[in-house]
Formats: C-alpha cells, sequence, structure tokens
C-alpha cells in the first residue's frame, strides 16, 4: 500500500538539489564525484545531525556502492582478461574470418549485435549476456567497421531497455511489479505487449537512424585483412578458437537446464572465461603460463577499476534514493528518498486517466535514478494498483508503463551508472553513451505514452 501519512523532511529536499546539480554538472560535460561527495556529507549531516555523521556517510556509502559493483567489476576485469589472451595467440583472428561473411557492414554487424543481446537477454538476463555477447559476436562487429559507441548502443537498448523490461521469458521484472500491483504477471505481458513493444521498436529504430550516418562514416567494409596474423603457436591458436564458442555455448545450455539466472549464470560465464584463460595461457605459452595469468587478470582489473572508481562515487549517492539508505544512514531510514518523493507526487497530482499515466512514468523514472531499475516496480506496481482503482483505468497499463520506465532509466539505459558493463566491454564513456541514449529513449517514452492513452 501507498504511504498517505508522508512528510518531506530537508533532507528529502537536499537531495532533490543534488540530484539536479548532478545532472546539470553532467550535462555541460563536467566530472562529478566531486559534487557527490559533497552531498554525501551534506545529507549525511542533515540526516543524523552531526559532521561526524556526515563524514562516516561519505564511507560507508563509498564501501556500500563499491560491494553493489564488485560483481559487474570482476566480470569485466576476467571477460578482459580473457581478451587479452586470445588476442597474444591470434585465437581472435582466426573466429572473426568466418564472421565477416555475415557482418559485411557497419548496419548488417549493428542490428546482428542487437538482435543477439534480445535473444540471450530473454533467456539469460542482459549481464550475462553482456558478457558472453562481448567475448563472442562484439569482436566480430568492431572488426566489420562499427563503431564502438555504436555497438555500445545496439547492445544497451536491446539488452538493458527492450529486453529487460518486456522480460518475457524469466518474467522477473512483471512478476514484482504484478505482486505489486494485485493481479498477475500474464495480465503484464499480455495486456501490456503492444506498450513493450512500441517502446522497443521506436527506441532502437530511432537509435539506428540516428547514427546511421555515423556508421557510414566509420567504415563501410569488413576489415579483416588490417588485422595482423597471429604469431604464435598455430595449433593454440586454432584450438582456442575451437574451444572459446564451445565452452560458452556449453554455458548457453547449462543455463537454460539449470535454469541458471541473474548472478548464478554471470558467475558461470565469468568462471568460464577464467577456465578458457587459463587453458589458452598455458596451451601457448607452457611454462611462462603462471607469469602470463598474473599478468591477464592484473590487466584486466586494472581496466575494470579505471572505468568503476568514479562510478562508485556516483552510485554512492544514488543509492541513498533506493533500498541502499538503511544499510548507509541506518535502519530508522526504511525507504528510498527518490522513492518518496515519487510517492509525494502520486498524492499531490491532479487525477485523471491520462495524468495518472504520466504519474506513473515519473515515478518509473525517478525510482531508476539509483540505477536499479528493478528496485522501484515495487512502488510502481503499488502505484498501478491504488490510480487503477482511483481513475477507472487498466491497472496492468499502468504498470507495464511504471515498469518500461523504471527499467529504461534504471536498468539502464539513461543513467551512466547503471550503463558500465556495457560501456567497459565495448571500452567506450559510459556518459556519452547515455547521451546517445537519450533522444531514442525519449522519443519511445512519447510513443509509448500516446498508445498507452488509447489502451487505458
Amino acid at each position: 500500500m501507498i504511504d498517505t501519512n508522508l512528510v518531506l523532511t530537508p533532507m528529502h529536499y537536499l537531495y532533490l538539489i543534488g540530484v539536479l546539480t548532478i545532472l546539470t554538472v553532467m550535462i555541460i560535460r563536467r566530472d562529478t564525484p566531486l559534487v557527490c561527495i559533497a552531498f554525501l556529507f551534506l545529507i549525511g549531516f542533515v540526516g543524523l545531525g552531526s559532521v561526524t555523521g556526515g563524514i562516516m556517510t561519505i564511507f560507508k556509502a563509498i564501501v556500500f556502492a563499491a560491494k553493489e559493483f564488485m560483481d559487474i567489476i570482476a566480470t569485466i576485469a576476467l571477460i578482459t582478461a580473457l581478451s587479452k589472451c586470445l588476442k597474444d595467440l591470434g585465437s581472435d583472428y582466426i573466429m572473426m574470418i568466418p564472421m565477416a561473411k555475415v557482418m559485411k557492414s557497419p548496419a548488417a554487424a549493428w542490428w546482428i549485435l542487437g538482435l543477439s543481446m534480445f535473444v540471450f537477454s530473454l533467456f539469460l538476463w542482459p549481464s550475462p549476456s553482456v558478457a558472453l555477447i562481448g567475448a563472442i559476436v562484439l569482436p566480430f562487429a568492431l572488426k566489420a567497421g562499427l563503431d564502438p559507441l555504436a555497438a555500445a548502443i545496439a547492445m544497451n537498448l536491446f539488452g538493458h531497455g527492450f529486453a529487460l523490461s518486456y522480460d518475457l521469458v524469466i518474467q522477473g521484472a512483471p512478476s514484482i511489479s504484478a505482486g505489486a500491483a494485485a493481479i498477475s504477471p500474464s495480465d503484464i505481458l499480455t495486456k501490456g505487449r503492444p506498450l513493450f513493444l512500441v517502446m522497443g521498436i521506436v527506441t532502437t529504430a530511432s537509435a539506428y537512424l540516428l547514427n546511421r550516418k555515423q556508421m557510414k562514416d566509420c567504415c563501410s567494409q569488413v576489415r579483416i585483412q588490417n588485422i595482423e596474423e597471429p604469431q604464435n603457436s598455430e595449433f593454440a591458436s586454432i584450438f582456442m578458437a575451437i574451444l572459446t564458442p564451445l565452452f560458452f555455448a556449453a554455458d548457453i545450455i547449462l543455463m537454460l537446464v539449470f535454469e541458471l539466472k541473474g548472478g548464478d549464470a554471470t558467475s558461470l560465464v565469468s568462471g568460464t572465461a577464467v577456465v578458457i584463460m587459463c587453458i589458452g595461457a598455458y596451451s601457448g605459452f607452457g611454462i611462462h603460463a603462471l607469469e602470463k595469468v598474473t599478468i591477464y587478470v592484473t590487466d584486466g582489473f586494472l581496466f575494470a577499476i579505471r572505468i568503476f572508481a568514479p562510478v562508485i562515487i556516483i552510485g554512492a549517492f544514488f543509492f541513498l534514493g533506493g533500498n541502499g539508505i538503511s544499510s548507509i544512514l541506518g535502519d530508522q531510514f526504511q525507504r528510498g528518498i527518490l522513492n518518496d518523493w515519487a510517492i509525494w507526487l502520486a498524492q499531490n497530482s491532479p487525477l485523471n486517466k491520462y495524468m495518472a499515466a504520466i504519474l506513473q512514468m515519473a515515478a518509473g523514472s525517478l525510482t531508476g535514478l539509483d540505477g536499479s531499475g528493478f528496485s522501484g516496480l515495487p512502488l510502481t506496481g503499488a502505484l498501478a494498483g491504488t490510480l487503477g482503482i482511483a481513475v477507472k483505468a487498466s491497472v496492468p497499463i499502468l504498470a507495464s508503463l511504471g515498469q518500461i520506465t523504471a527499467i529504461y532509466v534504471g536498468g539502464g539505459t539513461i543513467v551512466p551508472w547503471g550503463l558500465i558493463p556495457v560501456a567497459a566491454i565495448c571500452s567506450v564513456n559510459p556518459l556519452d553513451l547515455a547521451r546517445k541514449n537519450i533522444l531514442p529513449v525519449f522519443l519511445g517514452f512519447a510513443a509509448t505514452f500516446i498508445v498507452a492513452c488509447f489502451l487505458l
């Protein structure tokens, strides 16, 4: 149920000022960690009532964010370590040659990469899919001339946007939304299907059209011939070129057979990357594999932490907006600050069917700012149930709207700290990726809202 006795405190207003300030600094393309640290101190000072509390809040929030991101950091590091091993062996060169026959242009590579990410994400969720696609398909797309930023857009919008918001196979998102709205997940998946499809198609199609010129300017033909041929053992190169896709294919089979999802699936993929790297190091370098594995792992973690260091600071601030607030400020704070603002908006806006739809999208967007699209689903689901009855609108449609906005913003395709896995795999700046995603996603929001108005 929605709290009808909500009272906004100075901490709520301070946090809102912090969010607006950070977004403004991002828009003008300046770094935000210093701003985040300042507002962490101020919120800790106001919330706990002491300078000591403010200082401790900075550290606790950073540690909490680091723990939340550790799985992703390790995954990126280990996949990067594997890619460096395959490059040294020359196995990446061998694997790219047959793929060149399919990915004959950047445009074809963009759609193949995006659709591959979509299919994998439906069955495995995006996190393990990023690792799999990044290890197997992404190198082919880049060698076909696809710009790394365009590749990141395709993987992000198809995976963390379209597939995760719909969640047709695993049904984690619709189950959470439906449970909070007191309806069944099938109601959301069937009645909300037009919204999910419109959002996904408009977003991906507009992203392609908006970036098509950039793809053409980058390169129009496959550039396999520009790759240096492998200089290492021919046996090791061919052996690892065959073994790598076989191992990852086995991972997919195991995930489906044993119904491994989310963190378990990511662990399987990351662990497999380590095993492949070790086998490759030994087959290619023999006794020197002892030193080679150390070098690969070190380079992988250096790369990952270089990407994540500022994001941990930024995430530390935004975790206060969600369920992380209890771990950071204490058990006396049971609900995220952004969640409180979403509830306040629902209670203080004039209501009709269309305003209810706008409120759902606003609530989903607000709760998504903490970088976790799923954390806001209980709230948007509960709002859908409450608002749907109040204005006699379709509860599944309202719940679908909240689910779409929460996951697209926080799941994520908009907030930079939600884009890190794809950005890191593609070696692009997450802020640049977020800026490229904003227009296609908002075009999708507009189209989805218009369709929803006819279905309410």
